[in-house]
């Protein structure tokens, strides 16, 4: 499935190829375990702790910093992708644009010195945790719902190759 990911660095030179490699190798994979059988596209930006608190504070009035924001198109059903897309593509491109993502790479790398793993499994992991909560996912609860978006992240990270240290 080819789909379409815009990445968008905020400071040009400051984020790494890899960490680019690593974003999409995550997006599909994460599509491909959630059965999206369509082209989708997701916009993500790299930005810094400035940023993503000015994000946060416009959209979600949280005057923080914090490590992602998502921003989903749609409310879908977590794990129960719809059978037929065609109200959901866009008629110009025919893709499925599923939402946009903001990844802090300065919180990012202060969480992976913190939980004594690398900034790419940091990365890997908010970008995983990013898409489904464009697919519907949520772990506002502590109940079944945030257990149901964990698991899935972890199935997820596996298969990545980026299991918890």
């Amino acid at each position: 499935m080819e789909h379409k990911i815009v990445i968008t660095c905020e400071e040009r030179g400051l984020w790494s190829l890899p960490v680019k490699k690593q974003i999409r190798t995550c997006i599909r994979a994460a599509l491909k375990l959630e059965k999206i059988n369509v082209p989708c596209e997701i916009n993500v930006l790299i930005c810094g702790d400035e940023t993503i608190r000015a994000l946060n504070r416009e959209t979600r009035q949280t005057d923080r910093a914090t490590d992602v924001l998502s921003f989903p198109m749609f409310e879908l059903t977590p794990g129960q992708p719809p059978e037929d897309w065609t109200e959901y593509r866009d008629p110009g491109t025919g893709l499925v644009p599923l939402g946009d993502m903001a990844i802090s790479y300065e919180r990012a790398c202060a969480q992976a010195k913190e939980f004594g793993h690398s900034a790419a499994r940091e990365v890997g992991y908010l970008t995983i945790h990013s898409v489904l909560h464009l697919l519907g996912y949520d772990h506002m609860d502590e109940g079944a719902m945030k257990r149901q978006m964990r698991a899935r992240e972890e199935a997820i990270l596996a298969e990545v190759a980026l299991p918890r240290d």
